[in-house]
C-alpha cells in the first residue's frame, strides 16, 4: 500500500517524467558502497556470442532477470547463450531492500509471452531453461497460471529441455503452488534469500516460514520433484543463523542449496555488511553436504540460475547415486 501511495503522489508522473525505479527507496539515506575485493570482480560483457544472445532476446521482446537484477554473471552466461527468462513484466509489486527489479504498478499479462519464451528457448538451443518472475500480488493466483502456460509451451516446443522455475512465494494465493507443480517442472526453486532475523529489513513483504512451507509442500505434492532454494550472505547474518537455515531447509526436504554474496545495486539499497571470503564459502559448502543436501553451490558469485544446467545434471546424478546406495 505504501508503494501505491508513493506512485499516486509521484510529482514526476504529473510532470510526464519517467517514474522512479524504486520510489519506496527514494527517501532513504544513502548507504556506503564497499569496494569489491579481487574475488568479486568479473569481466565486462561484450563478446560476439553475448551480442547474439542480447539481440535474440531483444527481438523476441523478452525480459531476463540477468538484466533486471543486475546479475554479475551476465557476461559469462550470455556468452554461452544461457539466459534466465523473467515473465509477467518488469515491474514487481514487492519492495525488497536487496533487489534491483523495478517496483510499482505492473502491466497486464501478455498472453503471447509463454509462446515467445518457448521459441527463444528453442532458438538458444537450451537443454535446461530457468524461468522466474516478478512478484504479482495484484493477480488472484499470483501468476501461477502464467507459469503453468509457460511450462506447457516450452514442453511443446522443446520436449527434451528440462525446466526449472524460480517462483514468488504466492503469499495468500490458495491453489497457486498446486497449479505450478501440476504443470510438471523438473526443478522447483523459491529463494529464502536471508535468515529469519533479517526479514523485516531485507524482505519485508515476505514471511520466512511461509516460504519454507511452500518448498516443503512442493515436495509433498510431487516427491520426485527437485526442490531448490538459496540465500545471500553479507547482509549482517551470523554463521550460526546460516547453519540454522540449512537445518530448516533439510527439515523441509530441500535437495539443493545455493549461497552467494549479496551485492548492493545502489546506495539506496541495503548496505553490504561485509564480503564473505571464498574460504568461508567453502566451509559453508562442507557443512551443507554434511547436513544431507544432494547438491550445494556456494561461492561469492553463486546465483540461483548460474550454471543451472550443469548443476541440474549433477543434482540428478547425486540422487541416482544416493538411491543406488540404499
Amino acid at each position: 500500500m505504501t508503494v501505491l501511495d508513493l506512485l499516486n503522489d509521484d510529482p514526476r508522473k504529473k510532470r510526464g517524467e519517467p517514474p522512479l525505479r524504486h520510489p519506496e527507496k527514494a527517501g532513504r539515506p544513502d548507504a556506503p558502497i564497499l569496494r569489491k575485493p579481487s574475488w568479486i570482480r568479473v569481466k565486462a560483457p561484450g563478446s560476439k556470442a553475448w551480442a547474439e544472445t542480447s539481440g535474440l532476446l531483444k527481438d523476441a521482446g523478452l525480459t531476463t532477470v540477468c538484466q533486471e537484477a543486475s546479475c554479475p554473471n551476465i557476461g559469462e552466461c550470455w556468452e554461452k547463450k544461457h539466459a534466465t527468462f523473467m515473465i509477467m513484466g518488469e515491474i514487481c509489486t514487492r519492495a525488497c531492500a536487496f533487489c534491483n527489479v523495478a517496483t510499482g504498478l505492473p502491466t497486464p499479462l501478455d498472453s503471447t509471452e509463454p509462446g515467445r519464451v518457448a521459441q527463444a528457448t528453442r532458438a538458444l538451443g537450451l537443454s535446461h531453461v530457468v524461468v522466474t518472475s516478478v512478484d504479482r500480488d495484484d493477480l488472484d493466483d499470483g501468476g501461477a497460471g502464467h507459469f503453468a502456460e509457460t511450462i506447457a509451451a516450452i514442453r511443446s516446443a522443446c520436449p527434451q529441455t528440462t525446466i526449472e522455475v524460480l517462483t514468488p512465494d504466492f503469499l495468500r494465493k490458495p491453489g497457486a503452488l498446486e497449479r505450478v507443480v501440476a504443470a510438471g517442472p523438473d526443478v522447483f526453486n523459491h529463494n529464502l534469500e536471508t535468515v529469519p532475523s533479517l526479514y523485516v529489513t531485507v524482505r519485508p513483504g515476505a514471511r520466512y516460514f511461509h516460504s519454507l512451507r511452500l518448498l516443503q509442500r512442493a515436495k509433498e505434492l510431487n516427491p520426485s520433484l527437485f526442490i531448490k532454494s538459496g540465500i545471500m550472505v553479507g547482509l549482517g547474518e551470523s554463521r550460526l543463523e546460516v547453519m540454522q537455515v540449512m537445518d530448516d531447509m533439510r527439515s523441509a526436504d530441500i535437495d539443493f542449496i545455493t549461497i552467494g554474496q549479496y551485492l548492493q545495486p545502489t546506495r539506496k539499497h541495503h548496505a553490504i555488511e561485509r564480503f564473505v571470503t571464498p574460504e568461508e564459502f567453502e566451509s559453508y559448502k562442507t557443512l551443507a553436504y554434511a547436513k544431507g543436501f544432494l547438491y550445494v553451490a556456494a561461492s561469492p558469485l553463486t546465483r540461483s540460475s548460474h550454471h543451472a544446467g550443469d548443476d541440474f545434471a549433477k543434482l540428478r546424478a547425486a540422487r541416482e547415486q544416493r538411491l543406488a546406495e540404499r
